[in-house]
């Protein structure tokens, strides 16, 4: 079955790029340890593409930044809208209440 989970196969954009899948390589024709190296090979492999595809997200964030800056908007409040849509309701509720309490503490209120 075409359709079957392959550890060695990567997942996402990583799997376009490799080509093919990753096989675990035995060099002394078999046993245990050639096995397990291989599986860790695999897996450090992964990781390897994955760890690259982050760095050109992140390249691709700083770009976005630097591109929204130079349209004259303030990135830092970008970068905290951000943060904030990333919680729920309820989340950012109470941490806006805990920042206006601790303005009210310092008398910034």
């Amino acid at each position: 079955m075409s359709d079957e989970y392959d550890p060695y196969t990567p997942r996402g954009p990583a799997r376009e790029r490799s080509g093919a899948k990753l096989k675990a390589e035995t060099d002394d024709g078999g046993g245990p340890q050639a096995v397990a190296a291989g599986h860790l090979r695999a897996f450090i492999e992964r990781i390897e593409v994955v760890q690259g595809d982050i760095d050109a997200l992140a390249d691709d964030r700083k770009e976005i930044y630097a591109e929204a800056k130079a349209m004259g908007f303030d990135t830092k409040a970008i970068r905290t809208l951000v943060k904030l849509r990333k919680m729920d309701q309820s989340e950012r509720q109470e941490a806006e209440a805990i920042l206006d309490l601790y303005k009210a503490a310092l008398g910034m209120a």
